[in-house]
């Protein structure tokens, strides 16, 4: 077993002579903190018991949550392939504001532990950043914390972000911010993010690249296969749609459980849903619905109270082709939202149409 814990790790700028001291403290963290602070607690104890693996459990953005375990020694692999990513040495100072229940907050303290960092926690809120009084090296958000903590990003040196796309207008937003930003792409079963892309700056991209010992190949109907051996035995094959650039790069496409075929024209919602992302404001998504002629047409799905039709999106309707047009726009007052933010889009649907 690689070393579960750095001698040089600290929490909140505490240091601990041993894993006994560490564990001793997780102990008191489960008993006395609140409630981010228990969680974090009860996870450190899981790292460092004398099983070979961790239990985590996914998000239930597409399904029912599972819970799945992932082997210790691929954990700490996924842990070490980021910081050499992004040359995070020993005594980085980070940054953990995301729920230690799901991956992305479990491996921020992965990394910390396994890569002697100083981190610092806090609870995950829309803006971690407003009452932090220290400057970070690295952390990680996802989109709706990014947003608003952009008056306090300058704090950071490196954010990642994942958990979801990033919105067009808050990507325009972060070309400002001199904060190194990177989207991420992966998942429980990735043990967190295996390709990034930049989002800022000279290298700025819409394309993902692979991590360290990270290969990419597609699928007959064009979904994405990973093949990463020091984090999963088997290829993880994927439900996203993507135009493979290289063995090590790809551009994300859609899911293919959302496509739709209105037309014989295959439409993914989430590139149009991007290109939208410019003009509307609320929150919103792209569906289908059966059609006679068209056998699917497209739908516009928004959350708010408001009486709105399609008229209101004119403008945003002439960045799209004719195919990927709503035919037709339905409202919901109230979202249905994961835990970690994302939009359940069927369970969405199921409430406006039943089954």
């Amino acid at each position: 077993m690689k070393q579960l814990l750095h001698p040089n790790f600290k929490l909140n700028s505490e240091a601990f002579s041993s894993s006994e001291a560490l564990k001793k403290h997780a102990k008191f963290l489960c008993e006395k903190g609140k409630n981010d602070e228990t969680t974090i607690g009860k996870f450190i104890s899981e790292w460092l018991d004398e099983n070979d693996f961790i239990t985590v459990k996914t998000s239930g953005s597409t399904g029912v949550p599972k819970e799945i375990k992932l082997q210790k020694n691929h954990v700490f692999n996924s842990a070490e392939a980021t910081t050499t990513y992004f040359d995070l040495k020993e005594e980085t100072k980070a940054l953990l504001c995301l729920p230690s229940e799901y991956i992305a907050g479990k491996m921020m303290l992965v990394r910390a532990m396994t890569g002697g960092w100083d981190l610092h926690t806090g609870a995950p809120d829309k803006n971690p950043l407003e009452n932090a009084n220290d400057d970070f090296d690295f952390t990680a958000m996802v989109p709706y914390q990014v947003f608003h903590s952009l008056s306090d990003l300058h704090n950071v040196k490196k954010l990642i972000v994942g958990g979801g796309a990033i919105p067009w207008k808050l990507e325009e937003q972060l070309q400002k911010i001199k904060t190194q930003v990177f989207a991420t792409y992966g998942m429980t079963e990735t043990i967190s993010h295996i390709a990034v892309r930049p989002v800022n700056g000279v290298g700025k991209s819409v394309v993902f690249s692979a991590l360290p010992k990270v290969n990419f190949s597609q699928t007959e109907n064009g979904c994405l296969q990973i093949h990463a051996s020091e984090i999963s035995e088997e290829m993880v094959v994927t439900n996203d749609v993507v135009e493979l650039i290289s063995s090590t790069s790809f551009k994300f496409l859609g899911r293919i459980d959302n496509v739709i075929n209105t037309g014989g024209v295959k439409v993914h919602p989430e590139t149009v849903e991007e290109k939208l992302s410019q003009h509307i404001n609320q929150q919103f998504f792209i569906a289908s619905e059966k059609d006679d002629a068209l056998g699917e047409q497209v739908i516009l799905i928004v959350e708010t109270d408001e009486n709105i039709s399609l008229e209101n999106f004119y403008e945003a309707f002439q960045n799209i082709s004719n195919f990927e047009k709503p035919r037709k726009i339905y409202t919901l007052s109230k979202f249905h939202y994961t835990e970690t933010g994302k939009i359940k889009r069927a369970e969405v649907l199921k409430t406006l149409f039943g089954n």
